[in-house]
């Protein structure tokens, strides 16, 4: 079963409502490392941004520079097996044989407070 780091920034008023959403709606795929479940790193920060013409900036003002209390969150994903690319087609995977990594990330989407959600998705090895 492939493995993930799913790592996003959130407001900091928000990562624990996110968090909660995703291993209540992923609890055997979403930040379980072995007998342990709901884990994942946070780590706080600055994030900065301006909104360009066209934005609908849930913080800030389009054409105004704005710097907000973030943190980064790291989570553990295990996809689904198959291609090896934690993708399983059009229908969303939830056995116990891993979850489609695409379904995490809409489920991310949906919760989030940002209208463009800043990501990164690693595949992991194991040694």
């Amino acid at each position: 079963m492939p493995k993930y780091k799913l790592v996003f920034f959130t407001p900091r008023t928000s990562t624990q409502s996110i968090l909660q959403h995703l291993f209540s709606r992923f609890p055997n795929h979403v930040g379980r490392i072995g007998a342990y479940g709901g884990c994942a790193f946070v780590t706080p920060g600055t994030g900065q941004f301006v909104p360009l013409e066209g934005a609908k900036p849930a913080i800030g003002a389009v054409g105004k520079p704005e710097q907000v209390e973030e943190d980064r969150v790291e989570v553990l994903v295990l996809g689904a097996g198959g291609s090896g690319n934690g993708v399983s087609g059009g229908t969303p995977s939830h056995s116990d044989a891993g979850v489609d990594v695409k379904s995490v990330l809409q489920e991310l989407k949906k919760v989030h407070p940002y209208e463009e959600v800043a990501y990164d998705v690693y595949r992991l090895e194991d040694f």
